[in-house]
């Protein structure tokens, strides 16, 4: 059997339309069929791989992109898929990054057509017309001069390329017709066969050559150099010297192969392989007959097992890729079905908004597909994505239009609070001051970008009304300085009253007391200081009968609901509600705090007195809260 029949051959080489060659995932073994009645010279010749330049058309640098690590370029913000593609253009080969680059263009072309359908889709929500868009990127651009210098730089590889395949034609041209010229030399066959060797060795050296002469001058080649060793038969000595030194170096190539395939490494070993094989035809010639079944079997051998594990390392890959995909489908599917739940109101939407940049995340943290369903499983996805934000701009486009017929009905209520800031007639303006006050309330939101100024505008004029109003009661407000002294004397009443230990007694007293202070009306704003005086009071009595907090609390909030519902100005009531929000934040955020502090506990024993201190604690907080959530329950009731 000679080396040239069933030749596991390295992977198919694939021409790109440059003078570069690539590696395919083309992963089948493949036969030659040359002629079994090979002569005994070309029987150790190893056939060419498919129709490819087994001679690479490239320089050295061309094996160095294969170890140039791929990024998960899916999983890169745009910033950094630039920042990627500008180091590699600036520090690597530029004829080893040619997959990366692509990969990093399509990802970067995928992320930024999507942001830009965002921004349409913005532009177009705020009233402008779509043939009007336009959005200028200082990213993009800097991506498009990075990849214009990847190009012209690629340009000019492959025109250094074109001279040299030239150049190297002519070469080995040359060397064909130097070993044609041997056979007709009439010197010492030593002398001539250290020229042949010579030839030889310059052969090896001589580059690669365009790709559609290859197998023409190939062929030409071995026809003389066949030529030559069926002139060399005539001197048996050194053509057994030849035989022993191509057994040795053929060993050498065995050896090296069953290594490779022994590696975990298959790429490693696959491109190492390729190499082998080129330095097996291109650079040895034939071994002696006994040796020649021997070494091309165990060559054979070494080559298929190296197949066979990347074969199967493809296919463990592909299954990954396969349960990637599933993975993929099924956010797609929840994003899907995100969308299909539809929202109604804001917060609904923000928490979708959420839910949505988790599931985009999660897809893109998913892995690689298979390469036959890539385009079609991003394409599904950013189509998902895609209805998910015209919902969801659709949604805010009216809310944008309710707010801004809210902001022209706040607009109205300005122009009336502006018109009657300066009126003198305080019975018939101060409803109307109060009713805009609670009319302003209950208009929905406005456009951020005017909620601020339209509230200050508002605000002031109203202030500027009430505080008018103000001065104008203080200076004559004689009932208020009379409920001031009808507080003062039953203030002084309720410090002097006698317990009788009846705690239901009492309570109905205070009750009635409390009563009577709510009648005597209003006090003036700098006497207010007795609303605290009377809580003093009733605090001290509460006290006296240990009665419970809540219920005293209650009691004694009721009556500053009154007083503050009573007064003109509305502001302290709505201070008032402010106030009781921000405590019933602050208790949640210490009640969450001390059960954080419980998990310190390695065994959590009520009996410990740590444990049962950090307990007590917590139900004090959450007492505390049930009162502020009644407070407020009650303050609302108001309006």
């Amino acid at each position: 059997m000679s080396e040239k029949d069933n030749l596991p051959e390295a992977d198919g080489i694939e021409e790109s339309k440059q003078p570069i060659v690539e590696e395919t995932k083309k992963d089948e073994v493949s036969a030659s069929e040359n002629n079994d009645h090979a002569t005994e010279e070309e029987d150790d010749g190893i056939s060419e791989i498919d129709d490819s330049n087994a001679e690479d058309a490239e320089d050295e640098g061309n094996q160095d992109r294969h170890v140039i690590v791929k990024k998960d370029y899916d999983k890169m913000s745009m910033d950094d898929l630039v920042d990627e593609l500008s180091k590699l253009v600036q520090n690597e080969k530029v004829q080893a990054i040619k997959s990366h680059v692509e990969d990093i263009k399509n990802e970067f072309k995928s992320k930024f057509d999507t942001f830009l359908d965002e921004k349409k889709e913005e532009f177009v929500n705020d009233g402008g017309n779509e043939i009007d868009f336009y959005y200028s990127s200082p990213l993009q651009k800097r991506f498009k001069d990075t990849y214009r210098e990847y190009r012209n730089k690629l340009n000019t590889h492959y025109k250094s390329i074109e001279r040299s395949l030239k150049d190297n034609l002519v070469e080995r041209e040359e060397i064909i017709e130097e070993i044609k010229g041997l056979l007709n030399v009439e010197e010492n066959i030593n002398s001539t066969y250290k020229h042949f060797k010579e030839l030889q060795e310059r052969w090896k050296h001589a580059g690669p050559i365009p790709r559609d002469r290859y197998n023409n001058t190939w062929n030409n080649y071995h026809h003389h150099v066949e030529r030559f060793y069926d002139f060399l038969h005539l001197n048996r000595d050194l053509r057994d010297l030849d035989f022993k030194h191509n057994y040795e170096q053929k060993l050498k190539i065995i050896e090296r192969a069953e290594e490779l395939a022994k590696e975990n490494d298959v790429n490693h070993s696959f491109r190492e392989l390729q190499v082998l094989h080129k330095m097996w035809k291109e650079e040895l010639g034939p071994v002696g007959k006994e040796h020649r079944e021997e070494v091309w079997n165990r060559f054979k051998a070494a080559t298929k097992a190296i197949h066979q594990k990347r074969q199967a390392f493809f296919s463990e890959l592909e299954k990954d890729y396969e349960k990637n995909l599933e993975k993929k489908q099924e956010i797609i599917e929840k994003i899907e079905a995100v969308t299909s739940g539809g929202a109604k109101s804001h917060n609904e939407w923000q928490k979708k908004i959420k839910e949505i940049e988790a599931l985009r995340e999660e897809f893109f943290s998913a892995g690689k597909v298979p390469i036959k369903v890539n385009e079609a499983t991003w394409a599904k996805f950013k189509q998902a994505v895609r209805t998910f934000n015209r919902n969801k701009n659709a949604f805010y486009k009216n809310l944008k239009k309710e707010q801004y017929d809210n902001l022209q009905k706040k607009l109205e209520l300005i122009q009336i609070a502006e018109d009657n800031q300066e009126n003198e007639d305080f019975e018939a303006t101060t409803p109307i001051m109060k009713k805009i006050q609670n009319d302003w309330k209950k208009i929905g939101h406005v456009p951020r970008k005017s909620s601020d100024k339209i509230w200050k505008q508002f605000k002031k004029a109203c202030n500027h009304y009430f505080d008018r109003l103000h001065e104008a009661k203080d200076e004559a407000n004689k009932e208020g300085m009379e409920a001031y002294n009808k507080k003062n004397d039953l203030l002084k009443e309720i410090k002097g009253l006698e317990l009788t230990g009846n705690k239901e007694e009492t309570i109905e007293v205070i009750k009635e007391y409390i009563s009577k202070w709510q009648e005597a009306g209003n006090v003036p704003s700098n006497k207010r200081y007795i609303e605290g005086k009377l809580n003093n009071a009733l605090d001290h009595i509460f006290k006296e009968l240990k009665m419970d907090r809540s219920e005293a609390e209650l009691i004694k909030f009721d009556n500053k609901l009154e007083v503050l519902n009573n007064e003109d100005d509305s502001r302290r009531l709505d201070n008032e509600r402010a106030f009781i929000r921000k405590k019933i934040q602050e208790v949640k955020s210490e009640i969450n705090q001390l059960e954080n502090n419980l998990q310190f506990f390695s065994n959590v024993d009520e009996t410990n007195p740590m444990v049962k201190e950090v307990l007590d604690n917590i139900q004090k907080h959450k007492d505390s809260l049930e009162i502020w959530k009644t407070k407020l329950v009650k303050i609302k009731e108001l309006y």
